[in-house]
């Protein structure tokens, strides 16, 4: 399995300048109380890596899993690469980093 960790100027810069899409793997109850602004909401507990991999094919920009602290954005990671996804990047702090640094929530 291939992991590669992102950090929070990272997923800054790829929001910014548009060429990142975040997939919040949380629950909804989760990313409804709060989440990164333009994340998309693919919880875990309802996982499908063909809605995924239909998503990204659609939107075109580089996808990110976000969880709330880095461990179930990586279970995602594994399901979509088992499924034949090439998706490697997640972020590693997620939401708990995001929310604590101070910076901008939906």
């Amino acid at each position: 399995m291939r992991v590669v960790d992102l950090d929070r100027d990272t997923i800054k810069h790829g929001l910014s300048d548009g060429s990142m899409l975040v997939i919040d793997v949380r629950e909804p109850h989760e990313y409804a109380a709060g989440h990164i602004p333009g994340a998309v909401s693919h919880p875990l507990s309802a996982f499908d890596p063909e809605a995924v991999a239909a998503l990204v094919a659609e939107d075109g920009r580089r996808p990110v899993f976000s969880c709330a602290s880095g461990v179930r954005s990586v279970h995602a990671l594994m399901a979509v690469q088992n499924a034949g996804l090439d998706i490697v990047e997640h972020y590693k702090g997620g939401f708990k980093d995001w929310y604590s640094a101070g910076e901008t929530v939906e």
